[in-house]
């Protein structure tokens, strides 16, 4: 079974999803023309969204090593980048099997009534396995930690979801029935609850109710996401001091991925919303019409105007927080296609204001540069070890660096999990487990309670 996991997953997201979406079209009782036509766009999808990720990091990772080299920038956490992160869960035993664990506790979940949501976001399983496979390494190679860590931040994250679901489905347009279970989205849920309810405590701070459509009508053609995406790449450039043609052509770049985001993501919502559609209808009439949630990939949702524009101004603004922010030692280089990933829970709390949206993205990528640099010990352990064993050239680590990743490293919850379980053991094990028996008993008296009032 490790192997035939091991291979699907080395197929990639473009390739295996066309797969997986076509024969979950045909179990749900698609036909298989549309099935197959769901499975390619979403395969499409990740094809264009990985055109666009190597943009950014092909072409703006030498100006940002300028830089560092320029400003003699001391950071000995090298940016690996989501790649090495997928290597590390998936090339271990806990990361082979942990798409049918996962989809296993899913399923006793759900019939036991504690969660609503299905979740079919099979790619982005890698993040379940990354923390597992940290705790795996961290504590001598024992399964036992590594499915342990595993599973409780896919528990915590399935709770997060139904949590947040309906709040998702209010803000984005057309995403009803659907929940986003991916943990490194969910981590800054958090963050998006507390920080609103203190900046909605300052005086007269509502009047700085500024969305991506008020930003056009005040600023005009510089509010569009294309031309902001163009100065702040040229201020790159700049900084970087390269010449005007490299200046421009790096502004030029980061306006081209700011318009192409939005037009690929429409590509995995023609894909994903029938499979999610016939999925919910099929759900419900086993569980007699009950309401249930289809967990998708925030991919769906991360070419909202909003994401665009709060992303795009907080990349040069947290190059500039890793250089200042004390203790840090990681600068976001092949991360940086990570930043749109985090606003797709904070926007339906913030309800698109830009001014909240970007002081509680601040806030929360500044503190998870600490989780980082804390974490790279371990990620350096786990990727050097994996790359002896496979010599997968993504888990190799430039000399003389250690190994960070904004992807997944920089989460509130695989932190908090990795603390507990790498210096807390068994009292760590032992608060994790409360946590999470807690959030699922809520969580079931919730879904019970509302069952009973329809």
């Amino acid at each position: 079974m490790e192997q035939v996991f091991s291979y699907i997953i080395s197929l990639g997201a473009s390739v295996m999803m066309p797969i997986l979406f076509t024969i979950i079209g045909l179990c749900i009782g698609m036909k298989f023309g549309k099935s197959l036509k769901s499975g390619l766009y979403v395969g499409v999808g990740f094809v264009g969204l990985g055109i666009v990720t190597a943009l950014l990091t092909n072409n703006f990772g030498s100006p940002l090593s300028e830089i560092s080299r320029l400003y003699d920038l001391q950071l000995g956490v090298f940016d690996m980048g989501w790649p090495a992160a997928a290597a590390v869960a998936y090339n271990t035993a806990v990361g082979a099997l942990i798409i049918p664990i996962c989809l296993g506790v899913n399923f006793l979940l759900l019939v036991t009534g504690c969660t609503r949501t299905v979740n079919i976001d099979l790619w982005n399983y890698w993040h379940f396995a990354f923390i597992g496979a940290v705790a795996y390494f961290v504590m001598d190679q024992s399964l036992a930690w590594g499915y342990f860590a595993a599973i409780v931040c896919y528990i915590i994250t399935l709770v997060m979801a139904d949590l947040t679901a309906d709040r998702f489905q209010i803000y984005y347009d057309d995403m009803d029935g659907i929940s986003i279970p991916q943990p490194f989205c969910q981590s800054f849920t958090p963050f998006a609850i507390v920080i609103n309810w203190l900046l909605d405590k300052i005086p007269g701070f509502s009047k700085l109710d500024i969305d991506a459509d008020g930003l056009k009508r005040k600023f005009g053609v510089l509010g569009e996401p294309i031309v902001l995406g163009v100065i702040v790449g040229a201020l790159i450039g700049a900084v970087a001091q390269l010449d005007i043609k490299k200046v421009l052509f790096l502004g030029v770049t980061m306006g081209a991925v700011m318009e192409l985001i939005p037009r690929i993501t429409k590509l995995f919502i023609d894909g994903l919303k029938p499979i999610a559609e016939k999925t919910q209808e099929v759900v419900k009439r086993k569980f007699n019409g009950k309401k249930v949630y289809i967990g998708m990939s925030p991919a769906l949702v991360i070419g909202h105007p909003t994401t665009l524009v709060a992303s795009l101004i907080l990349i040069p603004v947290a190059l500039l927080l890793a250089v200042v922010l004390p203790g840090n030692e990681f600068l976001p280089l092949a991360s940086l296609a990570g930043m749109f990933y985090i606003y797709v829970m904070i926007l339906p709390y913030t309800k698109g204001n830009v001014v909240k949206t970007l002081i509680i993205g601040l806030v929360a990528v500044g503190i998870g540069l600490w989780f980082v640099t804390d974490m790279a010990p371990a990620f350096t352990q786990a990727a050097q070890t994996v790359y002896a064993q496979t010599s997968d050239p993504a888990a190799k680590i430039p000399e003389g660096f250690q190994a960070g990743a904004l992807d997944f490293a920089s989460s509130l919850f695989g932190w908090v999990i990795y603390k507990c379980v790498a210096y807390l053991q068994w009292i760590g094990a032992g608060v994790l487990t409360l946590i999470t028996v807690a959030m699922v008993v809520y969580n079931r008296l919730r879904i019970a309670k509302e069952n009973k009032a329809q």
